[in-house]
C-alpha cells in the first residue's frame, strides 16, 4: 500500500484530477451495469448484455489518452477496437432478449447499450452527435414495435444526449485543469527567468561600482607611489582594501537575498569615488526630499550613474539633483553614448518596477540621467 500512495502523492494536481475523472466515469458505468445485472438476474441474456456493455465502457475509457495521460497509441487502438466489438455483442444480445424474453426488457438493454456507448466511445468521436443519432434510430427500429418507434427514439435520444453531455463536460473540465497547470508552470518559469535577470542586474550594480572604485584608487595609488608620496599611496591602498571587503560583504548579502542599499550612504560613496577620479560632485537637495518609497531606487540610480561616469567619461564636474518629483545626475566629459550600456538598461528595468521613468540625454559633451517618480 505504501508504493501506490507514494506514487499518488508524486503526481501533479492535473494528473490526479485526470485519474479522478477516469475513475468516476468508469465507476458510473460499473454501478449502472451491476444494478442492471441484479435487476435482471433471472435472465441470462440480460446479465450477458449488461456485463459485456459494462466491460466495453471501461475498455473505451481506458483507451482514451485524454483520461489516462499515457502515450501508447497501439495499445489504445487495441482497447478501442475491443470496446467497439463488445458493444456490438451487447447490442446483439439485446436482440436475443427481444426474441426470447420480451420487448420491454429488450428496450431496457437497448437503452443501456446506447447510453454506455454514448458515454464512453461515441463521446470522443469526431462526429459524435451524428453517430449517436444514427445509433438511436437503428436501435429504435430494431428493438421497438412500429407503434412505439417515436417514443422509443425520443427516450434513446435523451439518454444519448445526457451521456454525451456528461462526458464532454468532464473532458472540458479536465482541459481547463490542464491549461491551468500549464499556466502555473509557465508562470513559474517566468518567475525564475525574472529572478535570474534581477540577480544579474543586482550583481552588475554591486560588483560594477566596487570594481570601478578599486580600479580608480589603485591607479591613483600607483601614481602617488611613483611620485614619492608613499604615505598617500598607502592610504589609497587601504581604501582599496576596504572597498574590496565591502564589495565582498555586499556580494554575500546579494547571494543571501538580504541586500540593502542606503541613499545617503550611496551619495557619500559617490562623492568619494568621483573625487578619487578627479571629478567634483555637487549635490543639490538632500535625500530626505526623495519620497520614502523611492529611496532604494534613488540609491541604485546614484550607484549606477556614478559607475557610468567613472567608466565611460573623463568628467571633472558632476551635479546630482534630488527632489520630490524626481532626480537627475549630470556630468561633463562624456565620451560615449552612455544610454547604450547594459547597466542603464538594468536600471531602467528596476525603475519600471517602482513606477518610475528613466531618460538620458547627451549634448555637447554633457550627459544627463533624469528620473521621474511617476507615482509619487
Amino acid at each position: 500500500m505504501i508504493a501506490p500512495l507514494d506514487r499518488w502523492r508524486g503526481l501533479s494536481e492535473s494528473a490526479k484530477y485526470r485519474s479522478y475523472t477516469r475513475w468516476s466515469l468508469e465507476c458510473s458505468a460499473v454501478v449502472v451495469g451491476v444494478t442492471t445485472i441484479v435487476t435482471g438476474r433471472h435472465f441470462p441474456s440480460v446479465i450477458a448484455a449488461a456485463t459485456v456493455t459494462m466491460l466495453a465502457a471501461v475498455l473505451a475509457f481506458e483507451s482514451r489518452p485524454e483520461l489516462t495521460g499515457r502515450n501508447a497509441p497501439r495499445r489504445d487502438q487495441r482497447l478501442a477496437v475491443g470496446s467497439a466489438l463488445a458493444f456490438l455483442v451487447a447490442w446483439i444480445c439485446g436482440l436475443l432478449v427481444r426474441t426470447f424474453i420480451d420487448e420491454e426488457t429488450a428496450r431496457a438493454v437497448g437503452w443501456l447499450v446506447v447510453g454506455f456507448a454514448s458515454l464512453s466511445s461515441i463521446a470522443f468521436a469526431a462526429r459524435r452527435w451524428l453517430i449517436a443519432a444514427g445509433l438511436c434510430v437503428v436501435t429504435a427500429l430494431a428493438y421497438g414495435s412500429p407503434a412505439g418507434y417515436l417514443r422509443h427514439m425520443l427516450a434513446l435520444a435523451l439518454i444519448a444526449a445526457f451521456c454525451l453531455f456528461l462526458t464532454r463536460l468532464s473532458v472540458w473540465a479536465l482541459r481547463v485543469v490542464d491549461d491551468l497547470d500549464k499556466a502555473r508552470e509557465t508562470q513559474a518559469q517566468l518567475d525564475v527567468a525574472e529572478e535570474r535577470l534581477r540577480f544579474a542586474r543586482d550583481l552588475h550594480d554591486v560588483v560594477g561600482r566596487g570594481f570601478s572604485t578599486i580600479a580608480v584608487k589603485s591607479e591613483l595609488a600607483s601614481r602617488l607611489s611613483r611620485a614619492g608620496a608613499a604615505e598617500r599611496a598607502a592610504a589609497e591602498m587601504d581604501e582599496v582594501k576596504a572597498v574590496a571587503v565591502s564589495s565582498m560583504e555586499e556580494m554575500r548579502s546579494l547571494v543571501r537575498g538580504y541586500r540593502g542599499i542606503d541613499l545617503t550612504g550611496e551619495i557619500a560613496g559617490a562623492r568619494s569615488l568621483l573625487a578619487a577620479a578627479g571629478c567634483r560632485l555637487v549635490v543639490e537637495g538632500d535625500a530626505d526630499s526623495v519620497p520614502r518609497q523611492f529611496h532604494e531606487a534613488a540609491a541604485w540610480v546614484v550607484r549606477e550613474g556614478t559607475t557610468n561616469i567613472v567608466r565611460h567619461s573623463s568628467a571633472t564636474a558632476a551635479t546630482l539633483t534630488l527632489g520630490p518629483a524626481g532626480m537627475s545626475l549630470t556630468n561633463d566629459g562624456a565620451t560615449a553614448v552612455e544610454g547604450e550600456h547594459s547597466g542603464l538598461r538594468g536600471l531602467a528595468e528596476r525603475l519600471d518596477h517602482v513606477g518610475s521613468h528613466l531618460a538620458t540625454a547627451a549634448d555637447d559633451g554633457r550627459f544627463t540621467l533624469e528620473i521621474r517618480w511617476e507615482k509619487a
